[in-house]
């Protein structure tokens, strides 16, 4: 760790597409880039120089997850994320706004904060936005999230207002908290597909200065076209000179078409998930290892990945290893995936900084589905 504190430098655009660096006290990345989902503090099957050998420059966790499990205590033992991680590279962590809607039933949501049924256990938690930052600080990660309240595609128009005002004023209560050592804040913007109210969230949440903005409330149901219109009418919209984050996508369709609208960051499980699931990703789309096809295919997942799986392993092999449960499969084939994601991200990034608006183009086209 350095004593840097958090900054951001835009070094070229392409029509709205952007490279840039975020530089923080664990070092810099460079966007436009994808986070590995370790939302526990570990990326499944992956150590961490397996990690980085795929070209992860940073790792998103949850806050709102590592509170309840493994505790705080436990990751002060540790001196925090980093060390008990073993990763020195950045970390994001996200607040839990999303558990808002993904755990509804667990909890209940009221003006000062949210009152929580772990679900791992039953036993219950309250948590506010101050508690949320407290976390956040001692868990020592680069990037803090805000708390927001994050309302599912079909809730009613005026519930999705309403969850959108409370996240402005859980926002203002987050950005007063002390912060750990260079720690940068981002906030969150909500409004679902309504332009109108991402617009007012935007301004408001841009009058506070975090260090970074997010849209949140996205990829939860509103379909692809819907995610495209909203994101290519309110990137632009967003300060030039701060990192714009999507949060939870998605597939390299997504991503590809998010960085054309004008986003920097991205996370999503999809790599990760869809690996232990038996899809990979390749050049010429996802194949599923599981197909009777692959029994004795002894080519390569994806001939022109330069990743470790590729290099030494066949897709027979990966089936059969899928086929008996084998453990090491998972750690292949995520190996495979999130190598698959940073080369997009490579090759979007390299197209940016080259002006190389037929290359951004090409890339589209080729992730159109």
């Amino acid at each position: 760790m350095t004593d840097t504190a958090f900054s951001f430098e835009l070094l070229a655009t392409c029509g709205q597409a952007r490279a840039g660096r975020m530089h923080t006290p664990h070092g810099s990345v460079d966007t436009p880039a994808f986070m590995t989902v370790g939302t526990y503090g570990a990326v499944r099957g992956m150590p961490p120089e397996a990690l980085r050998a795929t070209g992860a420059s940073i790792i998103l966790a949850n806050s709102m997850h590592l509170y309840l499990r493994p505790g705080l205590e436990v990751v002060d033992l540790h001196g925090g994320l980093h060390a008990m991680m073993g990763w020195d590279g950045p970390i994001l962590t996200d607040s839990g706004g999303f558990q808002l809607m993904s755990l509804s039933t667990l909890l209940c949501v009221d003006e000062d904060g949210v009152d929580l049924r772990a679900p791992a256990d039953g036993s219950r938690h309250r948590l506010t936005p101050a508690q949320v930052m407290e976390t956040q600080r001692r868990l020592g990660v680069d990037i803090a999230m805000v708390l927001d309240h994050c309302p599912a595609a079909d809730a009613s128009d005026s519930f999705k207002r309403d969850a959108m005002e409370r996240s402005t004023r859980w926002a203002r209560i987050c950005l007063d908290q002390p912060r750990g050592p260079g720690q940068a804040v981002f906030g969150i913007v909500q409004g679902g597909v309504d332009l109108d109210l991402r617009r007012q969230h935007l301004a408001a949440i841009a009058e506070l200065e975090p260090d970074g903005l997010a849209l949140g409330g996205l990829a939860v149901g509103e379909g692809p076209e819907e995610m495209d219109r909203v994101v290519s009418q309110t990137a632009p919209q967003m300060p030039s000179r701060k990192p714009r984050y999507l949060m939870g996508v998605g597939f390299p369709r997504d991503i590809v078409a998010s960085v054309r609208g004008g986003m920097d960051l991205f996370d999503c499980v999809i790599p990760t998930r869809h690996a232990r699931n038996g899809q990979l990703f390749t050049a010429k789309g996802r194949i599923n290892i599981a197909n009777a096809r692959f029994r004795t295919d002894s080519s390569p997942p994806d001939p022109g990945c330069d990743c470790t799986t590729c290099q030494r392993f066949s897709r027979a092999y990966l089936r059969h290893l899928y086929s008996t449960k084998e453990i090491l499969y998972s750690t292949l084939a995520t190996t495979h995936n999130l190598r698959f994601y940073q080369r997009l991200m490579r090759d979007l990034r390299e197209a940016i900084l080259g002006a190389d608006t037929s290359r951004l183009e090409e890339l589209a086209e080729r992730f159109s589905a």
